[in-house]
């Protein structure tokens, strides 16, 4: 089963200053709550996750690559394991006050009960992002 996520939302912060944040992977990994350590190679990061679903006793890892960027506007990542495939974007607009900020994941589960978990957690999840992006650049 496939579940796709899409939250848009307005910073007031400068579309550099976004960028340099979210196109990191290590930025990534640390404001995900789920992910309880992480190993970061270039623009290659490799997750240790616990997902709290039944039949699923023990830490996954998740091979995380960026595979398209468009400073300072797009990256596209995606992580794969034996539980799930993630695909993640972050596609940023600048404004007039700031920038728009939209965020996409879309998580291919092969163990059920993954894609409830991450529908179930996916605001909080993001907004553990913003909280950090804005802890980064002191706004």
């Amino acid at each position: 089963m496939t579940v796709t996520v899409e939250r848009v939302f307005d910073l007031s912060l400068p579309i550099e200053e976004v960028w340099s944040f979210i196109s990191d992977p290590e930025n990534r990994a640390r404001s995900i709550q789920f992910v309880d350590e992480y190993q970061i190679n270039g623009d290659e990061a490799t997750w240790y996750v616990k997902i709290p679903v039944r039949f699923l006793n023990r830490r996954i890892t998740v091979e995380t690559r960026d595979v398209d960027r468009d400073p300072p506007h797009y990256v596209r990542f995606v992580g794969k394991s034996k539980v799930m495939r993630v695909v993640g974007e972050h596609e940023l607009q600048e404004t007039d006050d700031g920038c728009k900020v939209t965020i996409r994941f879309r998580v291919q589960e092969k163990l059920p009960g993954v894609e409830r978990f991450f529908k179930a957690n996916i605001d909080d999840e993001i907004q553990n992002l913003i909280d950090a992006l804005k802890r980064s650049v002191g706004d």
